[in-house]
């Protein structure tokens, strides 16, 4: 089993910014990729950012040049740092993570329980 821990979500204010962070545990034998998603009401979950086992890194347009995100291999940890944020970026942002799970050598995908993000003055 895996499970994933997510935090560092909250309110800011426009222009604000904000570090959510992702650890992921349990029997995992490597992690392929983590990424963070979002979805706002109303709308469907969209990819914000990904990092590759390998660091390649892919953003949504909406975010390129404010968000980044990074990882601690050691620590089964992916960080998004969010800055500049605006109103839109309102969301319950999702942590996800692919993999190898131990042992059975099968493959995995998991989902965090989301973390609210409100940007408003």
């Amino acid at each position: 089993q895996v499970q994933l821990v997510e935090s560092g979500g909250g309110l800011v204010q426009p222009g604000g910014s904000l570090i959510l962070s992702c650890a992921a545990s349990g029997s995992i034998s490597s992690i392929n990729a983590m990424g963070w998603y979002r979805q706002a009401p109303g709308s469907q979950r969209e990819a914000v950012a990904t990092i590759t086992k390998d660091d390649r890194l892919n953003y949504a347009d909406s975010v390129k040049g404010r968000f980044a995100i990074s990882r601690d291999n050691a620590k089964n940890t992916a960080y998004l740092q969010m800055n500049s944020l605006k109103p839109e970026g309102t969301a319950v942002y999702y942590c996800n993570v692919e993999g190898i799970i131990k042992m059975s050598f099968r493959p995995f995908v998991s989902w965090g329980q989301g973390t609210q993000v409100t940007v408003s003055s």
